[in-house]
């Protein structure tokens, strides 16, 4: 089963002519369109069902949940747009896909899918760095370290520091699976960023050099790679 959604090419969104009052904010104007542009997500419905298999190896990249939160520019703030008169830049990552809470997350039945002897590879934003290892220990996992950490030769703003990296964690389930692969694959990934969200296919090599003969299922996936099986709303033949 394979949904595919509908996404709204645009982000700017143009104030209403009208005049102006003290009391409105950048974010009064701009929460219709956030709500408008917003996805939603319900599980267990809204997801297809898993494979009947079992896998060594899961990757996943969760559509983590902000609370709604945006990101803006300088145009959301009176002082740089005294009469709203510019348009207003805002974004969110649930305008570009259902995001889902948590909690949602953790009701999904990996045990299913999962062999005794199993590894997780699990993308976490670095705000929800203790709600990924969470949720892999909800899945039946155990968290061992820090995979890979994806330098995006770029940043985000903060509220503390810049935001340049990214990071995959890897959770065990029994033993790791055997027999091995590479035993040199290094944890530093140095990647431009692309499209939103789109994670480093440097990444999925590695692992494939890592465990070369294991069954493989990426969740969460957006395009199908050779050898692997996968598991989503909106998946593309590489």
């Amino acid at each position: 089963m394979q949904q595919t959604l509908q996404l709204f090419d645009d982000i700017a969104y143009t104030v209403p002519k009208e005049s102006p009052k003290a009391s409105i904010s950048g974010y009064r104007i701009y929460a219709p369109e956030q709500n408008r542009r917003t996805m939603h997500n319900e599980l267990p419905e809204f997801y297809p069902d898993f494979p009947d298999e079992k896998y060594d190896i899961i990757y996943a990249d969760p559509p983590w949940d902000y609370g709604g939160k945006m990101q803006f520019d300088k145009s959301s703030k009176k002082s740089e747009n005294p009469n709203w008169e510019k348009d207003i830049f805002i974004s969110a990552a649930n305008f570009k896909y259902p995001t889902v809470k948590t909690e949602q997350l953790m009701k999904m039945p990996l045990h299913k899918i999962c062999k005794d002897d199993c590894l997780l590879f699990m993308w976490v934003t670095n705000p929800h760095l203790a709600q990924g290892i969470r949720l892999g220990e909800a899945w039946g996992f155990e968290y061992k370290t820090v995979a890979f950490v994806w330098d995006k030769m770029n940043h985000n703003p903060g509220q503390y520091t810049l935001s340049n990296c990214e990071l995959c964690l890897v959770f065990k389930h029994g033993r790791i699976p055997s027999p091995r692969g590479a035993r040199n694959i290094q944890q530093l990934i140095r990647v431009p960023r692309t499209e939103h969200s789109r994670k480093p296919i440097e990444v999925l090599h590695d692992i494939e050099l890592m465990f070369p003969t294991q069954k493989k299922i990426e969740l969460f996936a957006r395009h199908k790679p050779k050898g692997w099986d996968v598991w989503g709303l909106d998946i593309r033949e590489e």
